[in-house]
C-alpha cells in the first residue's frame, strides 16, 4: 500500500474568512458527529463573498442558497453548508451565482453572505465543508487551524489509491462508517400498495421507495404528517403528534443516519440522498402536502383547522413560552431561596446581625435573582419569540430601574380598578406598576419585541440599524409595557393570584387535599409551567406562597414512592433508576421519578399521589407558609420565616413526614413488584408547545 506521502491528495480553500475549527468542533451535532463526511468548519465568518474551495462541477445549488455541492476531477465530493439551520431563513442571506452543472476553479467567487442578517435571525453562521464520500474517498484529513482569510488553505486530505476504496462493496453490506443505503429503485409503486396497512410494507416496494414505507410507518403513519420539506441532510417533517414517532426504531433504518427533534420539526438525517429519499416520500405522501420552503411547512403546521383548534394551538404555545422563558432561571430561583433560608438560620441563631454589612451582603445575594428577574426572563423570553435578547434585556432592565421602582411606590391621588395613578408620560397620567421580580410583563414585551424588530429592519436602512434598531425598539417596547400592555398584565396576573389565594382562604384543607392529590398529574403534561409564574410571582410580591408549600408535599410524596420501589426491588435495572429518581425529587425534581419509574409503573404514581393529598391536607390544614421557592425536603430553608421560625416550619415537617409515611408503605406493599417490570413500558414525556426535558 502506498504511503500517506505518496497518495493521491486534494487541497480545500476556506470558502470565506474567519477562523478554521475542527469538524468535531462545529456547532451542529449531525455535523460534528461526522454523519454527513470529515471536513472543518469556518467560524466567525466575515460578511462577504464565498469562494469555491476545490475545482470540479457543482453538482448540487440549493434553492435557498445555503449549500453547495462539488464534485472534483477525482471522485471526492464537497459539500459546502453556510450556517446552522439556516434553511430556515429562506435565502434572504445569501446571493449565490453558480448553478448545478457549472464547472468552478479554486478559490472562484461563486456567491456572496450576509453574516449579520443570519446572526440577527438568531442562526449560527459558521460555514461548514465536508466530504460526504469520505468513508469511499478519504485516507486522512489535515485540518490548518486558526485565522484564515477566504481562499487560503483549509485542509489537506490524502486520497485512498485506486482500487482500495470502500465503495465497490457487496450489495447490501453498508460502506465501513456509513449506513446502509438502499439500492436505488424508485419504480411507482402501486397505489394499493402504498395504501398497504401500517407495519405491513407491501413486497414490491424496494431502494428508496421501501426506506421512505418504513419511515412514514414508523413516525405515526401517513395521517399523522402535515406537511415534509427538506434541506441538504435531512427530510424535515412536520408532524400532528411527535409522540407517535419512534426515534430509535427510525435512527436504526438503514439509510437513516440519525433523528433529530428541533424547532417543532421531525428531522430525518439522510445525507447526501436526501433529495430522492424526499422524493419517494413526497410520492406516498401526496404532493400537497409538499412544502414549497422552511416557511409555508412551518404555517402549515401551525394552522389550526377550528375554533376549538385554535384555542389549544394559542394554550400549548403559550405553555411552551412559559417553559423557555423559565427553564434557565428555575436553578437560580432555587439557589436564592437555599440561600435565603440559610440567611434566616444566620439571623434567628444571631450569628449575624440584620444591620450588620455582612447580613446586607448575603441578603442582596439571595435577592438579586427576584430584583432583577425582568431583565432575565427579557433575555430568555427573547430568545424563545426570537427578538434580539439583548434589547428585551435592555428594557427588564427599564422597568427594574431604581427610580421607576421608586415611582411605582407613589400611590397617586385618584385610582382606576385598584391601580393608582402615580405617574405621567408628557401630561398623560398612568398607573406605573411594580416590575421587579415580575415574569408575564417581560414575556409580552419580548412578544412585541418580536413584531417590532422586523418592522423596524424592514424601514431602517443597514447601515444605520446598528444604533437606530435598538433606540427606537427599546423606546417602543418599554412605552408599551409602561404605559398599557404592563399594567394590563399585572391586574390579570394579579387577579388570578387573587382567585388562588380566595378558594384556598375557603378551606386551606380541602385545597391542600385536591392540589396535594392532583399537582403531579399537570407535570406529566408540562401545564404545571402555568403555575410556577404565578407562585414565583406571588413569592416576589407577598414574600411567600401558600400555594408552593402544597406543591413541596407532591414532591416529598412521588420520592417516597421510588424510594419504595428502590428498597423493594431485587432488579438492577430498576435500582440504577430509582435511586437518583428518589434524591432527585427530594431535591425538588421530580420528572426522573416521574418518567423513569412511577408512571412507568402506574400503580406507583398513584400511591405517590395519595401521599400527596394527605401531605396536602396537612399542609393545608396547618397553615403551612414558604417564604423561597425551592421545594421538597431540600427546601428546609424555604420553610423559615424571615421574621422568625414559627409554625411553618413544624407544619412542613408534619406534612412532609406524613406524605412520606403514606406513600412509601402503600407502595412497598402494594404499588410496585418486581413483576411489573417485565409488563413495564416507556412514558415519554408530553409537553404542550414543545419538547424540550423541563425540571420542577
Amino acid at each position: 500500500m502506498a504511503s500517506e506521502t505518496d497518495s493521491p491528495r486534494e487541497e480545500l480553500l476556506a470558502p470565506v474568512g474567519g477562523t478554521i475549527i475542527g469538524i468535531a468542533d462545529v456547532p451542529d451535532p449531525v455535523f460534528s458527529g461526522k454523519m454527513v463526511g470529515d471536513g472543518f468548519g469556518v467560524s466567525e465568518p466575515s460578511t462577504g463573498d464565498v469562494l469555491a474551495p476545490v475545482s470540479g462541477t457543482v453538482t448540487m445549488a440549493a434553492d435557498t442558497g445555503h449549500a453547495l455541492g462539488f464534485k472534483t476531477d477525482s471522485g471526492l465530493e464537497v459539500l459546502v453548508h453556510l450556517g446552522v439551520d439556516t434553511v430556515e431563513l429562506e435565502g434572504r442571506p445569501f446571493a449565490m451565482e453558480v448553478s448545478k452543472g457549472d464547472a468552478v476553479q479554486a478559490g472562484q467567487r461563486i456567491g456572496r453572505m450576509d453574516v449579520e442578517a443570519i446572526t440577527e435571525a438568531g442562526k449560527d453562521p459558521t460555514a461548514i465543508v465536508v466530504m460526504p464520500n469520505t468513508a469511499k474517498k478519504v485516507e486522512s484529513v489535515q485540518v490548518r487551524a486558526g485565522h484564515t482569510e477566504a481562499g487560503q488553505p483549509a485542509a489537506d486530505v490524502a486520497l485512498k489509491e485506486p482500487g482500495t476504496e470502500t465503495g465497490a462493496v457487496p450489495a447490501g453490506d453498508p460502506e465501513p462508517g456509513h449506513a446502509r443505503q438502499p439500492q436505488v429503485d424508485n419504480a411507482a409503486a402501486p397505489a394499493d400498495a402504498v395504501e398497504a396497512e401500517a407495519g405491513q410494507r407491501p413486497g414490491d416496494l424496494t431502494g428508496y421507495d421501501a426506506l421512505a414505507w418504513d419511515i412514514l410507518d414508523n413516525i405515526g403513519g401517513k395521517a399523522n404528517v402535515r406537511s415534509v420539506t427538506h434541506c441538504i441532510t435531512r427530510v424535515r417533517f412536520y408532524l400532528k403528534d411527535q409522540g407517535k414517532a419512534d426515534d430509535e426504531v427510525v435512527a436504526d433504518l438503514d439509510g437513516v443516519i440519525d433523528v433529530v427533534r428541533a424547532g417543532g420539526q421531525y428531522q430525518v438525517v439522510i445525507g447526501p440522498a436526501v433529495e430522492d429519499v424526499y422524493d419517494a416520500v413526497v410520492k406516498q405522501l401526496g404532493t400537497d402536502k409538499a412544502a414549497a420552503s422552511e416557511q409555508d411547512a412551518a404555517e402549515e403546521a401551525e394552522r389550526p383547522d377550528t375554533a376549538w383548534g385554535w384555542v389549544k394551538y394559542g394554550f400549548s404555545s403559550l405553555i411552551g413560552v412559559i417553559t423557555g422563558s423559565m427553564i434557565p432561571v428555575i436553578g437560580l430561583l432555587a439557589a436564592s431561596g437555599i440561600l435565603k433560608g440559610i440567611l434566616t438560620l444566620l439571623k434567628y441563631y444571631q450569628l449575624v446581625d440584620a444591620d450588620s454589612t455582612t447580613f446586607t451582603i448575603i441578603d442582596a445575594m439571595g435577592d438579586a435573582v427576584f430584583y432583577f428577574l425582568p431583565i432575565f426572563v427579557g433575555f430568555t423570553a427573547a430568545r424563545r419569540l426570537g427578538s434580539d435578547p439583548i434589547i428585551v434585556s435592555i428594557v427588564g432592565g427599564v422597568l427594574a430601574y431604581p427610580s421607576i421602582v421608586q415611582i411605582a411606590a407613589g400611590e397617586g391621588s385618584r385610582s382606576i380598578l385598584g391601580m393608582p395613578i402615580n405617574a405621567e408620560f408628557f401630561g398623560l397620567p398612568f398607573h406605573m406598576a411594580s416590575y421587579t421580580y415580575s415574569i408575564f410583563p417581560m414575556i409580552v414585551a419580548a412578544w412585541l419585541a418580536s413584531v417590532v424588530e422586523p418592522w423596524l429592519k424592514k424601514i431602517i436602512p443597514t447601515v444605520l440599524r446598528m444604533i437606530f434598531v435598538p433606540l427606537f425598539e427599546v423606546v417602543i417596547v418599554s412605552l408599551a409595557i409602561m404605559l398599557i400592555l404592563g399594567p394590563v398584565v399585572m391586574l390579570i396576573s394579579g387577579g388570578i393570584a387573587s382567585a388562588i389565594q380566595w378558594l384556598y382562604d375557603l378551606s386551606p384543607s380541602i385545597s391542600g387535599l385536591l392540589i396535594g392529590g392532583f399537582y403531579q398529574c399537570l407535570v406529566i403534561f408540562g401545564l404545571h409551567w402555568a403555575v410556577i409564574p404565578i407562585v414565583t410571582q406571588d413569592i416576589s410580591q407577598t414574600g411567600h406562597s401558600y400555594l408552593n408549600a402544597i406543591i413541596s408535599a407532591t414532591m416529598v410524596a412521588q420520592g417516597g414512592a421510588v424510594l419504595a420501589v428502590f428498597l423493594k426491588s431485587k432488579l438492577p435495572k430498576i435500582k440504577e433508576l430509582a435511586g437518583p429518581a428518589a434524591i432527585s425529587a427530594f431535591c425538588g425534581i421530580t420528572e426522573p421519578a416521574m418518567y423513569g419509574v412511577n408512571l412507568k409503573y402506574g400503580r406507583v404514581f398513584i400511591m405517590g399521589s395519595i401521599g400527596g393529598a394527605v401531605g396536602g391536607f396537612l399542609t393545608g390544614l396547618f397553615n403551612v407558609n414558604m417564604w423561597g421557592f425551592t421545594g421538597s425536603l431540600i427546601g428546609f430553608f424555604s420553610f423559615l420565616n424571615p421574621e422568625g421560625i414559627d409554625g411553618s416550619l413544624w407544619g412542613f415537617l408534619i406534612a412532609s413526614g406524613a406524605a412520606l409515611a403514606v406513600s412509601f408503605p402503600l407502595t412497598y406493599f402494594f404499588g410496585f413488584s418486581d413483576a411489573d417490570a417485565e409488563k413495564g413500558r416507556e412514558v415519554k414525556k408530553v409537553r404542550l408547545g414543545r419538547r424540550d426535558p423541563v425540571q420542577k
